[in-house]
């Protein structure tokens, strides 16, 4: 199968401005900070690490993008072969350069680890986690096992194991659908054991070993074990952060799909996990016609659709301007509600219902009752609940950003892009420098437990990346960032100081 190419004009458009801030605009100025070819190869390096040139995909032809860029090609070459003599990019005879990550480099000279609680006085080491994106369950849990308890003897006289769902809740669920714009009749509802169970059964269904899975770049990182996990290949499209009305790179996605030849997407167009941006409702259109026109399946994840925090009405689903079968939707209780509640569910067609029904007989035999009659009380109240908890993180995200501003004031926060509603559990850090695993493996000593930004790609990307949780309370959150500020300062000058010219390592 051919290589993937990043086409010229992508990656000029991602690289923005690449010439030092002192170049008078041509090629060989003498006021120039440094040669055009570092200044370059410096630019593409920053994308490779912050995960929007993806590992394994080719670099354009010297030719095309010197032609584009407006420079000789004499700089393109020296700027290649700068990245290849320090690992960036990788060459094989008769084939192009495709884009790479060197060893890490070790971060010698760490200063002693100071416990953040004892600095601020505190008898002891108190560990805040912020590895996970999810709420404590709402009072109104106890509530709902309540009413499910008194609902379950209508149940009790069957076997109790019902691989679709107990019709009150494909119910519930088919309106909830409807409602949003998506006529939906209960036998197109699967329940699951979670969103995560649903993407695994149509993993199963849907590919086969070495086949081309699409993501968006950076993603839900468990999403991208269950891909490898049947063998699949998970081929990336990066998410524009920066000075673009999307966020999507809807093109890229088209011409990842063709050029791979991908039959199946996992996408999380509502309040991606970690980035929090939301597509809109013409974004939502153009990505159905993409399934169309490339024949290829898109399943949709949303699991965060309830937690919209800036805007008072979401998009309608994707799936709702599909023609056909090229959507499939997954969704969640456990982030509306309560992690405890393993209950998701698949809306789809009924033909592909009926294979997944024939694949999940060898892995479980249904969903527990109980939790689908408390998902179905949830659901009747959920106006109420979730109107609750939006505020709840409304108010705890805007602690975090308060205290990054006064802790970590040269980090950079995406809250999204171009203007679009934001939403979700988390914050996506941009970082000075590439540490983010330094990080992660520093804060535990100063009482946080970090997941680093590679967890949320692949082949190594975003350690210029950090996500944040703000599902915590507001004191909690205001602690952690302290604690990742001191272990931030820990790490040495050389790791924490903007990047250096790559003539420097």
């Amino acid at each position: 199968m051919a290589t993937r190419v990043i086409g010229a004009a992508s990656l000029a458009r991602d690289l923005g401005r690449w010439r030092s801030a002192d170049e008078d605009g041509t090629e060989g100025s003498r006021r120039a900070a440094r040669p055009a070819y570092l200044a370059l190869a410096e630019g593409i390096r920053l994308l490779i690490h912050d995960g929007r040139a993806p590992l394994g995909v080719a670099l354009p032809s010297e030719r095309d993008l010197a032609a584009t860029l407006g420079v000789s090609r004499t700089t393109i070459t020296s700027t290649y072969t700068l990245l290849r003599e320090h690992g960036y990019l990788i060459s094989r005879q008769g084939s192009r350069s495709t884009v790479a990550l060197p060893p890490a480099v070790p971060h010698d000279g760490a200063k002693p680890a100071r416990s953040i609680l004892a600095m601020m006085s505190q008898p002891e080491l108190t560990t805040i986690d912020l590895t996970y994106a999810a709420m404590a369950a709402p009072p109104e849990m106890q509530e709902a096992y309540s009413v499910a308890l008194e609902g379950l003897p209508a149940y009790l006289g069957t076997h109790g194991m019902d691989p679709v769902g107990v019709l009150a809740l494909r119910e519930a669920l088919a309106r909830r659908y409807t409602e949003r714009g998506l006529p939906t009749e209960p036998d197109q509802i699967l329940v699951t054991l979670g969103a995560q169970h649903g993407l695994r059964l149509l993993l199963n269904v849907l590919t086969a070993p070495a086949a081309r899975v699409l993501i968006e770049h950076p993603t839900y990182p468990n999403a991208i074990e269950a891909i490898r996990d049947v063998g699949a290949r998970p081929v990336p499209v990066p998410l524009l952060l920066e000075n673009h009305e999307r966020g999507w790179d809807l093109d890229g996605i088209r011409s990842a799909a063709r050029q791979t030849a991908a039959t199946l997407a996992y996408l999380v167009p509502d309040f991606n996990n970690p980035t929090g941006l939301l597509l809109d409702a013409d974004g939502r259109a153009e990505l159905a016609a993409i399934a169309r026109e490339t024949r290829m399946t898109i399943v949709v994840d949303e699991s965060m659709v309830d937690l919209r925090l800036d805007s008072a009405v979401a998009p309608p689903p994707v799936a709702a301007f599909a023609k056909g079968a090229e959507i499939v939707t997954i969704g969640s209780a456990s982030k509306s509600f309560w992690g405890g509640l393993r209950v998701g569910w698949i809306r789809t067609n009924q033909t592909l219902i009926t294979k997944l029904l024939g694949i999940r007989s060898t892995v479980d035999l249904g969903t527990p009752v109980m939790d689908q009659l408390a998902t179905v009380h949830l659901l009747d109240n959920a106006d109420g609940i979730l109107d609750r908890r939006r505020g709840q993180l409304r108010s705890q995200r805007a602690a975090m950003l308060e205290a990054l501003a006064e802790e970590l004031p040269d980090w950079r926060v995406s809250e999204g892009a171009g203007g679009m509603s934001a939403g979700g559990m988390s914050l996506w850090a941009q970082l000075p420098a590439p540490v983010s695993t330094a990080l992660a493996a520093t804060a535990p000593n100063y009482g946080v437990l970090l997941a680093a930004g590679p967890r949320f790609g692949v082949q190594g990307a975003f350690e210029r990346f950090l996500r944040l949780p703000y599902t915590h309370q507001e004191p909690e959150l205001r602690l952690a960032v302290k604690a990742i500020a001191a272990a931030y300062e820990a790490l040495t000058p050389r790791a924490v100081d903007p990047l250096q010219p790559l003539t420097c390592y």
